[in-house]
Order: structure tokens, then C-alpha cells, then sequence
């Protein structure tokens, strides 16, 4: 069925198959949820699925998903994934609604200024050299915990500066990941009956989110007492002033930023990197050309911040690597209004599924989308790139406020680490794809070899 547009473009609906009475499509899409998604751009450029009884759409055009990310008011944030987080994450910039993410957005931004990131990335570079002390050749490490430590010291550093208290760190790095996997659980529980039971893991959810909480709030308060700028995230949410009316963030607004950036800091990041170490085993050609321009640029010492431009292909293996496994493998959006999409009316209350991971492997976005290759993204070929069409970090006035604090830290890593380190796979380890919080790599025992 084709609908013309506003654009006076034809646009091809249509409804996904195979939908099963009372939970629609929700078996398919909680059991197996890439392959059943990435199935549907073949279909149209908007498909219709049931969650339930309730339709919801997935946009499969880059056009199509610009216009509802550019269009934030009308196309909120929303759906049962977000009132699920609010609970844990508060009112912050990922949970809010339109009016108050555009004031949170005016406040926070002054945080991720270039002058402030190059100061974040003091913190990336001696936390990265620190990590890459702790390997020992031969002796597996988990490849997925390693990135996770690794980018939960970097977060919570730069959030509250390097003078934070080690025991501080350490319950971050211990909570934190208690904290995702039961956010995941929440979030794919359409009855929210799970949560309630007197179940060991939601004993320990709970317990890891009070004690986040109360760290965060102790910090606050200190750093609201000394009143110094310390050079660092928290120091910038504390000062920052909204331009239109004056006012400062109050301490819970303060609070719900810092555990969104932490959720979204550490996770999205770690979850990305292992990938990368991953794709750069299973190919030679890209791992050689990355030692050869670290050993080039660094000369055998550790990278810094003022290094980066220099580090091209380095970065185009985490642009790829973004591509092929994007954290936010899906997000979601809710109509405030009646709107019209792809030539289709939404009624309001609408979901809408932005999916990165689908829109990414769409053969005619992306040639042979399934291949590893970060030379897709020389600048002369990346200008062939369609706009709308790469989304790691989302689109319009919701992209993620930490995307260039995200490459620097990755950057960092990869060089910093793989100027010491080559990573080799455990014989026998599979690894597959975990739609979950983020698209993780699962367990990925590698073993570290020098260089």
C-alpha cells in the first residue's frame, strides 16, 4: 500500500506478519529482537507492529526517522521502557519530557564544552594507562568486565573530579552494573509484577540504588558546601545558570543528572569498546593498521588528548564499530498530538521505535552492511553517507549530550591499550549479540598478548 506524503513522496506501509492474538508481536520481538526487527525494512518504509493490542510503528527510511527525531515536541520521549527508568533515574536528561529537556539540555551543555572535555580527557588518559598495567600476558581476562571498569573509573572521575575517594569509585564500579541488569529486567516486563516479588536480584537492585543514591546525594551536598569548582561534571551542573530565566538546578535536579550520566556514560561505552576488541581480532588487516598508526603517532608513549586528530583510523574503527553495534540498539518515541508519518496517520499516544541497529544494516544505506570496514568512513566516502541514516547517538535535540565525551574516551582507549596489547580470543568462546540496556557482547574472555 503506498501513501503519498506531505513531501509528495510515495511512501510503502506495512504490517508486520505473524501476529499472535493478545501479545501481538511482543513474543517475537522479547525473544529474538534483531533478527525480527532488521526482517522489516525489506516490508515498507513504516511498519506497523502490535506490542499487545497497542500499534506501534518502526520507521525503516533515514527520512522518516528525522522526522520524528527532529520534531521532539510532537514526537516525545516516551513508552514503557522510559516510565519504567523514571523510577530509577528521575526527572534527567533521558526520562524528561519535552519542556523540561529543553531546559535541562541549556543547563547541562556548558559541561561537554571542548575546554571541559579536554579536561575530562586528562582523566581518560591516566585512567586508560592505569587499566593497561593490570593485564598480564597470557592470562584471559573478561574483555566486556575490563570495559566496564575501565569506563566506570573514567565516568565517575570526571564526574567528581580525580580527587574523588577510592571507596567511592569502587562502590560505583560495584553497583552500577547491578543497577543496569535490573533496569534491563524492569524494562522488558510488561506487567511490572517481576519487580515486586521478594526475589534475590531485586534485593540487590534495590540495595545497589540506595546506596547510588545516598553517594550521590553526600557528594552533592559536599561539593554544594565548598562551593569550588573542581574542574568537573559535577562542577559544572552546580554552576551552570539557565540563560532564559537565571535559575540553578535545584540538588534532586543535580542528583537525576548525574545517575543519568553515569547509566549512560559507563554502560554505552564499555558495551561499544568490547565490540571493538572483538571486531579488530577477527580482522587482521584493521588491527595491523591500528598498531602501525599508534606506534606512528605515539612513539611508545601514552596518547593524550591533543593526539587525537592524528588518531584517524582509530577513531573510523569505533565510527564502524558504532555502526555494527550500536549501544542504543533501540529507543523509543510517544505522539503528543495527531501527526502524519509516512504518509500514515498516528493517532496521539502513538510509540514509535527508532531502532539504530535496523537503519544500519540496510544494504542500501550501507553496502555489504554486514562487513567490518572502517574505511567506510574515509572522509571521501563518508560524504556518501545519507543523512538520518547513522544514529549511534541518536538525532535533533536529543542526541546524546556525551557523544564527543564518548569518542574521546574510546579513542583513547583503543590507542592507549593497543599500543601495549594485542587481544586474542579464548579457543572455543562464541559470541552473539545481547539485546538488552545496551547491545552487549556477553562474556568475552580474550587473552592479552604484548606487543
Amino acid at each position: 500500500m503506498k501513501n503519498p506524503s506531505d513531501t509528495g513522496r510515495d511512501w510503502r506501509f506495512a504490517t508486520a506478519p505473524h501476529r499472535l492474538p493478545l501479545v501481538g508481536h511482543a513474543l517475537s520481538l522479547a525473544r529474538r529482537p534483531l533478527e525480527f526487527l532488521a526482517g522489516l525494512p525489506a516490508l515498507g518504509d513504516l511498519v506497523e507492529l502490535r506490542l499487545g493490542s497497542k500499534p506501534t510503528y518502526l520507521p525503516c527510511h533515514p527520512e522518516l526517522v528525522q522526522q520524528v527525531l527532529v520534531n521532539a515536541r510532537v514526537y516525545d520521549t516516551g513508552g514503557p521502557v522510559k516510565e519504567k527508568a523514571r523510577p530509577i533515574l528521575g526527572n534527567g536528561l533521558i526520562t524528561s519530557d519535552w519542556a523540561d529537556h529543553r531546559r535541562q539540555r541549556r543547563m547541562v551543555q556548558p559541561a561537554f564544552h571542548t575546554a571541559r572535555i579536554a579536561t575530562y580527557a586528562e582523566v581518560m588518559e591516566k585512567e586508560c594507562a592505569a587499566h593497561a598495567e593490570t593485564w598480564r600476558a597470557g592470562r584471559p581476562v573478561d574483555v566486556g568486565d575490563a570495559m566496564q571498569a575501565l569506563t566506570a573509573r573514567v565516568t565517575a572521575r570526571a564526574l567528581f573530579s580525580t580527587e574523588m575517594a577510592p571507596h567511592s569509585v569502587a562502590e560505583i564500579q560495584r553497583s552500577l552494573p547491578v543497577m543496569v541488569r535490573g533496569a534491563f529486567r524492569r524494562a522488558v516486563d510488561p506487567t511490572g509484577v517481576l519487580a515486586k516479588l521478594p526475589l534475590a536480584a531485586n534485593r540487590e537492585f534495590d540495595a545497589a540504588l540506595a546506596r547510588l543514591h545516598t553517594l550521590i546525594d553526600g557528594i552533592v551536598g559536599d561539593y554544594r558546601r565548598s562551593g569550588e569548582d573542581r574542574g568537573d561534571l559535577l562542577s559544572a551542573l552546580l554552576a551552570a545558570r539557565d540563560e532564559e530565566d537565571g535559575g540553578a538546578m535545584t540538588d534532586q535536579e543535580v542528583h537525576d543528572q548525574v545517575m543519568t550520566l553515569l547509566l549512560a556514560g559507563v554502560e554505552t561505552t564499555a558495551s561499544a569498546l568490547t565490540w571493538a576488541w572483538h571486531l579488530l581480532a577477527a580482522h587482521p588487516e584493521a588491527e595491523a593498521r591500528l598498531h602501525a598508526e599508534v606506534d606512528e603517532v605515539l612513539s611508545g608513549r601514552i596518547p593524550t588528548y591533543a593526539d587525537i586528530p592524528k588518531l584517524a583510523h582509530t577513531q573510523r574503527i569505533f565510527t564502524e564499530t558504532l555502526r555494527l553495534y550500536p549501544p542504543a540498539w533501540m529507543f523509543t518515541r510517544t505522539t503528543t498530538e495527531p501527526t502524519e508519518l509516512g504518509g500514515h496517520r498516528l493517532p496521539v499516544g502513538a510509540d514509535v521505535l527508532i531502532s539504530p541497529y535496523v537503519i544500519h544494516r540496510i544494504p542500501e544505506l550501507f553496502p555489504r552492511p554486514e562487513v567490518f570496514d572502517p574505511d567506510r568512513w574515509l572522509p571521501e566516502r563518508a560524504q556518501d553517507v545519507a543523512r538520518g541514516s547513522y544514529l549511534p547517538f541518536g538525532g535533533g535535540s536529543r542526541k546524546c549530550i556525551g557523544d564527543v565525551f564518548g569518542m574521546t574516551e574510546a579513542t583513547l582507549a583503543l590507542a592507549t591499550l593497543a599500543s601495549r596489547w594485542r587481544l586474542r580470543p579464548v579457543p572455543g568462546a562464541t559470541v552473539s549479540p545481547r539485546a538488552e540496556m545496551s547491545l552487549t557482547a556477553g562474556p568475552l574472555p580474550m587473552v592479552p598478548r604484548p606487543r
